[in-house]
């Protein structure tokens, strides 16, 4: 779930919440470079809290994960994790937050010790997750959780009758990002989107009293299809952190070397493979997009806002010619809205 650059329509969250403190508001304001919009104005706002509380979480694992925290030592501490090694080399590889290192990221698989901490963080996180449904069982006698973006959790939980599965799937899809940076095919990249997307849009439909087997299957659909796009988007950032998500197998069919995705431009190979990719993700929009024509109102709303944010990344995509590592695809607003209209009022 990192970032990509586009501008969305999110609102702040509203009065309700508890303060997220600097680091928080910091990891919450990242909604704004999602490739869709992540708590729109239109929806009521305790619809918005309860949809900015989950995308804390969610974006907190993911910068844990991904060592972009802004305050590693202070969340660490939050935790009762130990504190980060001392800077040794890349300042990613420490969990540190990019701006406090100079230059740009070297491409190097991480330290043991960064690796280490990462990990140490997202178990962290695990037990703090613990302690939002001990919370919420018996408030009595449960432990608080003990960071500020944790804690909105408990009374969700309670409200919707949440389970722990979701919020789990997502630090796995962590864990494993500290030991696995390649895919050897297409079947073994679906089984990682299962952890690291799946989750979210099963959380939003639990939030709005709509999941079903059926629009879960839907929902599962477009969330692996805006995995795999943002993938696209962020081959250069992926690799300068030592990952591929491009499956080895079609790096093989098109004839494409991990050489090659370091680059500064896409050679025609490359290209070519990111459309093949990004023709698959299109696919499992397609299979995914009638799910926006089984609910109404505001839901709808926000389901087409979704599914029109992949539609637009992958236009994106093709925009540049395919060169995802020239610059970065950026969603046009205009086109996401457009997009996002018609998917709303076609139901698909």
């Amino acid at each position: 779930m990192s970032a990509s650059a586009q501008p969305s329509s999110e609102s702040p969250p509203g009065g309700g919440r508890p303060d997220p403190g600097p680091a928080g508001a910091a990891t919450l304001a990242k909604a704004s470079a999602e490739n869709f919009p992540v708590a729109p104005f239109f929806l009521p706002a305790a619809w918005r809290d309860d949809l900015m509380t989950v995308y804390g979480f969610c974006r907190l694992v993911d910068d844990a994960g991904d060592g972009d925290l802004a305050d590693p030592a202070g969340t660490a501490a939050l935790l009762g994790v130990p504190a980060p090694p001392e800077p040794t080399g890349p300042a990613q590889d420490l969990g540190l937050t990019p701006s406090a290192q100079s230059g740009p990221p070297a491409p190097d698989l991480p330290s043991p010790a960064g690796t280490a901490f990462r990990l140490a963080l997202l178990d962290g996180l695990d037990r703090d997750l613990d302690r939002v449904f001990e919370s919420a069982l018996d408030p009595a006698r449960g432990d608080a959780p003990r960071h500020p973006l944790l804690r909105p959790l408990v009374p969700l939980v309670d409200r919707h009758g949440l389970t722990p599965e979701p919020f789990r799937r997502l630090i796995e899809a962590n864990r494993v990002d500290q030991t696995t940076t390649r895919y050897r095919d297409y079947d073994e990249l679906i089984a990682y989107c299962t952890l690291s997307a799946d989750p979210v849009g099963r959380l939003v439909l639990a939030l709005a009293g709509f999941a079903t087997p059926e629009r879960i299957a839907m929902s599962d659909d477009i969330c692996r299809a805006l995995q795999i796009v943002e993938h696209l988007q962020d081959v250069a950032e992926d690799l300068a952190r030592g990952r591929i998500y491009l499956p080895a197998e079609d790096l093989e069919r098109f004839g494409v070397t991990e050489a090659d995705l370091a680059a500064p431009s896409a050679g025609a190979p490359v290209r070519e493979l990111i459309r093949f990719e990004a023709d698959r993700a299109r696919t499992l929009l397609d299979r995914g997009a009638p799910l926006v024509g089984t609910v109404r109102g505001r839901l709808r709303l926000l389901l087409a806002g979704f599914t029109a944010g992949g539609y637009a990344a992958l236009a994106a995509v093709e925009g540049v010619g395919y060169d995802v590592l020239a610059q970065q695809a950026k969603p046009d607003k205009r086109r996401l809205a457009a997009k996002a209209a018609a998917i709303f009022a076609k139901g698909r």
